[in-house]
């Protein structure tokens, strides 16, 4: 588990949340281990099979929890806890908490991430209940990031910066995607940081955005994607550097200005009031216009916090406005099947005027 917030954080995040109960109409959140819950308390008990839920209503909140689970989790927080053994099973435990909480709610708020047959008994529980998922209410909170929030998602940042330098300093001939890789992983671990993920594509492997490293040696001429994450605390980086090994191989050059001017374009587009499409817009009409609109094959940014993919999402399609506080990565790419691959990631955040990026890694190119 991560530490807790203190109890300030706490109801303050909690007072939040009720507020935007009221105004989506919702009288019940429910909430399983996850990103929602670790970004509302700063910690999440232990998944499995058995149900553990938290239930968030307009005046009380608590949890149903696994008995053999919530000796510890009554360290990390002073809500009501409603416990079941296995001998008995949750139903009981389930009933009572709803009858503290919301014994009849009329609009009933799911965690997306919720097993299925967990969200089964709770529906079985309250079949009157209007059913909508949480990322109206919580989700919407977790958007927009708060001070504490963004201290966070910095420190993040820096780690990752070290650790794009460290595997950049590992890179030598005949050295493994898979051992470049491990570089990036213990990077991280020196800095106190866990590594979320580690894309590392040498080459032709490159052309594919989400490359499972494995075991292609480095060879002079290739082209090095590094997209690589880790996580600090509650919260996590993501950022993506080309370098090329040796030499640049042909054409390499002239496509990574493409995508570095898509970078720009982008996040020049950013500022409160804005539609998320149109930092897609940007980023993707820089890369059809010199040529290569077929071979930029996915969103343009997603947004970063306590988990590496979450909203807003930087798509053609999504009409919601960008608001201050709100995080997401900027990173166009062009993919040429057979040849190379070049992505270069930023994470931006939308400010009063403007977009401040977390990097302070240049995206120049590079040969090694």
């Amino acid at each position: 588990m991560t530490p807790a917030f203190t109890g300030t954080d706490v109801a303050a995040r909690l007072d939040r949340l009720r507020a935007r109960m009221a105004q989506t109409g919702t009288d019940l959140l429910a909430l399983a281990p996850g990103a929602h819950m670790r970004w509302l308390l700063g910690f999440a008990p232990h998944p499995d099979e058995r149900l553990c839920l938290l239930l968030v209503g307009r005046q009380t909140a608590g949890f149903v929890m696994p008995a053999l689970n919530a000796t510890d989790a009554r360290q990390h927080s002073d809500l009501a806890f409603w416990e079941w053994a296995d001998a008995e099973g949750p139903d009981q435990a389930l009933a009572a908490a709803l009858g503290a909480i919301a014994p009849a709610p009329a609009r009933l708020a799911l965690d997306e991430t919720m097993r299925a047959d967990h969200t089964l008994l709770l529906l079985d529980a309250l079949p009157d209940a209007a059913r909508v998922l949480a990322a109206g209410d919580i989700g919407m909170l977790r958007q927009i990031k708060d001070a504490t929030e963004l201290d966070a998602l910095a420190e993040n940042a820096r780690i990752a910066d070290q650790a794009q330098a460290a595997v950049r300093a590992a890179l030598r001939p005949g050295v493994t995607e898979a051992e470049i890789a491990q570089v990036a992983r213990d990077a991280f671990a020196a800095q106190g940081a866990r590594c979320e993920f580690a894309i590392i594509a040498f080459g032709p492997n490159s052309a594919f955005p989400h490359h499972s490293s494995g075991q292609r040696r480095l060879d002079h001429g290739d082209a090095v994607l590094i997209d690589i994450g880790g996580r600090k605390g509650t919260h996590v980086s993501d950022i993506t550097r080309m370098a090329a090994f040796g030499a640049a191989p042909e054409g390499y050059g002239a496509v990574h200005a493409v995508v570095d001017a898509a970078v720009a374009a982008a996040l020049a587009a950013i500022r409160p009031g804005v539609p998320a499409h149109v930092v897609d817009d940007a980023a993707r009409g820089v890369i059809t216009d010199a040529g290569y609109g077929a071979f930029f094959t996915h969103r343009t940014g997603h947004g970063l916090g306590t988990e590496v993919h979450e909203p807003p999402y930087m798509t053609s399609a999504n009409q919601a406005l960008l608001e201050e506080g709100m995080v997401f990565t900027v990173e166009p790419g062009i993919y040429l099947p057979g040849r190379f691959g070049i992505r270069l990631e930023e994470v931006a955040v939308v400010t009063a005027d403007g977009a401040r990026i977390l990097s302070g890694l240049s995206r120049d190119l590079v040969v090694v």
